[in-house]
Formats: C-alpha cells, sequence, structure tokens
C-alpha cells in the first residue's frame, strides 16, 4: 500500500467522514452535549461580546490601583445607572409607541387589505380589456395572502421563544461576565500551557492577533450600530415619521449585518412611511441616504478603519453562505468568524514556512 505523503493525507480524510458517519449513526449519545452546548452559546455570546467592551474600563481601573472585582462591580453598577436612566426618561415614549402601534395594527392590515383590494380592481379592468388572465393572478394573490398570514402564526411563537431565551440570557449573561472580567487575563496563559516551549512565543503572537481581530470588530460595529441609531432617530424625529424610536432601535440592531443591515433596517421605515403618504417615503429614503453617507465616509473609516483588511466582495460571498446556512445568526457570526480563521491560516501558513526554510538551511549544512 503507497506511503506517500498524498495518500497519508487521503487517509486521514476517509478517517474523519468515517467518524462523522459514525456519529450521525450514534447522535444520541451527542443529544446532551447538544443540548448544552446550545443552551450556553447565546449567553457566552453575549458575554463575550460585553467582555471586549467592558474590558478597558476594568484595565484602566485597576492602573488606578482599584481592584480588579471592585472595578467589575463599579462598572456593573454604572451601566446599571445608565440604564435605568434610560428606561426612565425613553421608556415611556418607548411604551407610548409600542402601545400606538398595537392600537393602530388593524388599521395598517385595513389599509393593507384596501390597497390588495385597488390591486385587484385593477388587474379585474386588464382581464377585462382581455390584458392578463384574472383567474391566474386571483390564485397567486390569494395563495400568496394565505401563506403569510399562515407563517405569522409561527412567527409570533418564535417571538415568544425569543422573549424566553432573553430572560434567561439577561439572568445568566451578568454572572458569565463577571468571571470573563475576572480571570479572562489568565485565560491565554492557561491555553499556553498545552504549547511545546519552544512554540509559546508564535502561540503567544497568535492568541494577541486574535483578540486584536475580535476586539477591533466588536467595539467598531458596536459604535457605529449606535451612532446609525441616534442619527436615524433624529432623523425619523425632524421629517415627524410615527414610531421612530422602534424604527431607529430596528436600524441599530440589524446593523450589526455588514452591507443586508441597512437595507433590513431600512424596510419597516419604508412600510411605515408608505402607509403614510408618498411624501413621507420620499423623506424618509433622505434620511436613510443622508445615514449611510456620514456613515460609510466619516464614522466607519474612524472607526472600523481597515483592521479586518477583508475585501467587500469576501464579505457579500460570506453574508450569502452563511445566511443559508445558519440564518440571521450566521450572518451576524460570519465576519468576525472569517476574521479569526483568517489569523489562524495566516499564522500557520507562516510557520509552515518558516519550518520548511530551517528544514532546508538544515539540509544545506549538512
Amino acid at each position: 500500500m503507497p506511503h506517500t505523503k498524498a495518500f497519508r493525507v487521503g487517509y486521514g480524510i476517509l478517517l474523519a467522514f468515517l467518524i462523522i458517519l459514525v456519529g450521525t449513526k450514534i447522535n444520541f449519545v451527542f443529544h446532551p452535549v447538544i443540548a448544552l452546548v446550545k443552551t450556553l452559546f447565546f449567553p457566552f455570546l453575549i458575554a463575550g461580546v460585553l467582555y471586549y467592551l467592558f474590558r478597558p474600563l476594568v484595565n484602566f481601573l485597576e492602573r488606578k490601583s482599584i481592584p480588579r472585582s471592585l472595578s467589575i462591580l463599579l462598572i456593573y453598577l454604572i451601566f446599571a445607572l445608565i440604564l435605568g436612566l434610560l428606561i426612565y426618561f425613553v421608556g415611556p415614549i418607548l411604551q407610548k409607541q409600542i402601545n400606538s402601534l398595537i392600537d393602530n395594527t388593524p388599521g395598517f392590515i385595513e389599509t393593507v387589505q384596501t390597497k390588495s383590494n385597488d390591486f385587484r380592481e385593477k388587474i379585474r379592468f386588464l382581464e377585462e380589456n382581455k390584458t392578463i388572465d384574472m383567474k391566474k393572478a386571483d390564485d397567486i394573490f390569494s395563495k400568496q395572502l394565505s401563506l403569510s398570514f399562515s407563517h405569522l402564526g409561527e412567527n409570533i411563537m418564535d417571538f415568544i421563544g425569543i422573549i424566553t431565551s432573553i430572560v434567561t440570557v439577561f439572568i445568566t449573561v451578568p454572572l458569565i461576565l463577571f468571571y470573563m472580567l475576572k480571570e479572562g487575563e489568565k485565560a491565554p496563559k492557561q491555553i499556553l500551557r498545552f504549547v511545546p516551549p519552544i512554540q509559546r512565543k508564535n502561540g503567544r503572537k497568535i492568541l494577541a492577533d486574535l483578540d486584536e481581530a475580535l476586539s477591533s470588530y466588536i467595539k467598531g460595529q458596536v459604535t457605529v450600530s449606535l451612532c446609525i441609531g441616534g442619527m436615524l432617530f433624529i432623523g425619523y424625529l425632524i421629517i415627524g415619521l410615527e414610531y421612530s424610536i422602534i424604527l431607529a432601535l430596528v436600524a441599530m440592531c440589524t446593523n450589526v449585518i455588514p452591507f443586508l443591515g441597512p437595507i433590513i433596517a431600512i424596510t419597516p421605515a419604508l412600510i411605515v412611511a408608505g402607509l403614510d403618504s408618498p411624501i413621507m417615503l420620499i423623506k424618509v429614503l433622505v434620511v436613510m441616504v443622508i445615514v449611510q453617507q456620514i456613515e460609510g465616509h466619516i464614522i466607519s473609516p474612524q472607526v472600523m478603519g481597515r483592521k479586518l483588511e477583508i475585501h467587500p466582495l469576501t464579505i457579500i460571498s460570506l453574508l450569502l453562505t452563511a445566511g443559508s446556512i445558519g440564518g440571521v445568526l450566521g450572518l451576524i457570526l460570519a465576519v468576525p468568524v472569517y476574521a479569526v480563521m483568517k489569523v489562524i491560516v495566516h499564522h500557520t501558513y507562516r510557520l509552515w514556512k518558516l519550518r520548511k526554510e530551517q528544514v532546508m538551511e538544515d539540509k544545506m549544512n549538512i
């Protein structure tokens, strides 16, 4: 049997596929592990994001001779105070807009039905003039309408599940974050214990680059999203768009998705504006264009820079692939995961190249 390098790689790939095949046949063994990962994933994900946001403050306070645990508790207190002030001042306005949205939902539905009836009347007019097959168009319209209402119940159940997950996360994240902030600086040392001493310098460099990539992306993306939400809120207030806080919050949350985020963010605003008047629709488009120009030419270059050095076409390809595999979560995680993998592959290739050069040099010396 051949023992070349290519065949050894092939054996390894076949062995990996065999392990995966056997794993699919005994998936009941891994079910508890999968359930545990699903339960802990979101709390650790949110705690990780907050870790990179709060860590500079904790380190700053620690340099001021404040114990680390006390620094974390002090930051918790400040964060809770800011959150309380936001709830006190913005909460009533947000609640009023939510109640108004709920009260006006039947009116929105009626407006949509009226517009759909007008649309069907136009189709019927074209049918009478032998321009379009009315029966075929009516069947298509009815089918799409029934599908929309059938998905409504599923979306409501998904929303209830999301609320339950949010409550769970709200309880567990502060505890996870506390220990991450307290012990997080020791993690690289613990990881490097499993690396041979001769490679620890390279391992330390890889971990530092991974940390820098994640930190830059998370802090930059959060800052840009907050700026986008604030500017849209001001813009919506100026043009007098209803539900300005809700729509700005939606835009702020969806903006964490590169490229597609702004498109998703503007859709609810366009719907609300379209139900109001064509003039309001134009005003919303103008506000969005102005905000995107400010974000693209001023905020993002200053905040994000080009630290990740990812080509826009690469990001679009990542989003299309990750979105089809992991949905919204895939869209959010695609870029940071790619940034981490890029750092790992870059350093792996660099180390392989150095090792190859060292082998060649040893052969020449011999």
